[in-house]
């Protein structure tokens, strides 16, 4: 068999019916050192390629040709191979008075035409041509195969569970807009997860490969958010003992996810809007603006259209944001996602720290489903974290999910009548006081290790209480809202 397999050279299939004319194609061709197949007519050409293991890298064919025609054979060896794409390129010869028969061709599936009488330097112009366009239509394919291989492995950490109609829904709007340059505005309630939409946005589009960088605007103190945002100069203000890159510049190549974007104060929404608008940035203290090259996503749980009529946010941005809105469902609208949800925090919690993931029952995943859920995934992720302490044999029952929730804060079942957190109603001798949802971690190891578990369980719990408002805890612990944070950060309590 003479191919490319076993000579290392590209072969070139030549049909045509005038002996003169395969001979002098096939000298040709083979000084330039291609390989050669020829054939009289289409019926021997298909016999060839049926015949031969390794297609040829081009096919040569005259257009007029007895029993089997040159179009004949191009629609054959198209359908053969599936689409013109998948098939090899197809050159068509033709005479002068067939040249709207060639357009045809090339309309069909062909990839250029030679009229005859032909001249040597533009077949091998022309041959070229085919295999060049040819090759890079592959690779394209091969990078568009990898790069969706890559955005999978990407997101496989970063799953947005569930099958319901409003996360189908969901998913489907995060991969029409990902492919845009447009600012994103996510709304959703506390602990809904409007960050894993951010994310799943930055990992299904172009800028996939580039930073991500996250801003919880509630957490910056207002004296320092321009400094965050966009950098200052050394010596530019009092502690500034260096240049600092903002979080703008940081994000160059990327997206820039602005979290509780209403909480900004409104001088630094000035000048967020300038930079969106001119894609550039100034650092305090300095006179040169630098171009920052972002996308921006932002994300609130507050009506912003209120904010914007309060004069507490800027109509300007908010119509610069708000550009393609995503909203994220509460858990609330999508009981049906909650076993998945709740079975696949399980396995995330065990992979942290390294054991196998407790089995949900079915009674407990339908007890988890009875509920209003007001924190959310964040909520029933702390929820499943306690009930594991109480699991007997690695799994969850509903009995385990009781004993959790029994005191839980707006634990209310979201179906079905009675009061108190498991819909018992309440008892004759009055409210009593609540007990802990938690156990106090006295079997810590060291008094350190006391002092921050129980820390992190106080900070859970009041947040529990007023149903993942940062902003109404911080005011009942008569805390700052960014210090508050940080201790959020610290526990992984966001």
């Amino acid at each position: 068999m003479r191919s490319e397999e076993k000579t290392g050279r590209r072969t070139i299939l030549v049909v045509d019916d005038d002996g003169d004319i395969r001979q002098a194609l096939e000298g040709t061709l083979q000084y330039e050192g291609f390989n050669v197949w020829t054939a009289r007519n289409g019926e021997e050409a298909l016999a060839r390629l049926r015949q031969e293991k390794t297609p040829p890298a081009a096919i040569l064919t005259d257009l007029k040709m007895p029993k089997v025609d040159g179009l004949e054979l191009l629609d054959s060896i198209i359908e053969e191979a599936g689409s013109a794409e998948a098939a090899p390129p197809v050159i068509m010869i033709s005479g002068h008075g067939d040249v709207p028969v060639a357009v045809d061709a090339m309309q069909r599936g062909a990839v250029n035409f030679l009229e005859k009488p032909l001249d040597e330097h533009r077949v091998l112009v022309t041959i070229h041509k085919a295999l060049r366009e040819r090759a890079l239509m592959e690779e394209n394919a091969g990078l568009q195969t990898e790069n969706r291989g890559l955005k999978e492995r990407l997101r496989s950490g970063f799953e947005l569970i569930g099958e319901s109609d409003a996360m189908k829904k969901l998913r489907d709007s995060i991969l029409r807009v990902a492919d845009s340059e447009s600012s994103v505005l996510i709304t959703g309630e506390n602990g809904v997860g409007k960050e894993l939409v951010a994310r799943n946005v930055h990992l299904s589009g172009p800028r996939a490969g580039g930073p991500f960088i996250t801003v919880n605007c509630a957490a910056i103190p207002a004296e320092l958010v321009e400094s965050e945002l966009f950098g200052h100069l050394k010596g530019s203000f009092t502690g500034a003992h260096e240049d600092r890159v903002g979080h703008f510049e940081a994000a160059d190549g990327g997206n820039l996810f602005l979290d509780e974007v209403g909480d900004m104060p409104l001088a630094a929404q000035a000048k967020v809007l300038r930079a969106l608008e001119t894609h550039e940035v100034m650092r305090v203290g300095d006179s040169q603006t630098r171009s920052v090259n972002i996308r921006v996503i932002a994300a609130t749980n507050a009506d912003l259209a209120r904010s914007v009529e309060d004069k507490s946010f800027r109509l300007d941005l908010f119509y610069r944001l708000n550009v393609v809105p995503l909203h994220v469902p509460p858990l609330r609208e999508r009981t049906g996602d909650i076993p998945m949800i709740a079975r696949h925090l399980l396995e995330r919690q065990a992979a942290r720290i390294g054991r196998s993931p407790d089995v949900l029952s079915d009674d407990a995943a339908e007890t988890l489903q009875s509920f209003g859920w007001p924190g959310n995934v964040r909520q029933l992720r702390n929820v499943l974290e306690a009930a594991s302490i109480f699991a007997e044999d690695s799994k969850i029952t509903s009995a385990e999910i009781a004993r959790v929730m029994e005191s839980g804060p707006g634990m209310t079942r979201s179906v079905g009548g009675g009061g108190g957190a498991l819909g018992g109603g309440a008892s004759s001798g009055g409210a009593s006081a609540p007990t802990s949802r938690f156990e106090a971690p006295f079997d810590a190891a060291t008094f350190e290790d006391f002092k921050n578990e129980a820390e992190a369980l106080f900070f859970r719990t009041r947040l529990d209480r007023n149903n993942g408002n940062v902003k109404r805890t911080a005011e009942e612990l008569g805390m700052q809202r960014s210090h508050l944070y940080k201790k959020l950060d610290r526990y992984d309590l966001k």
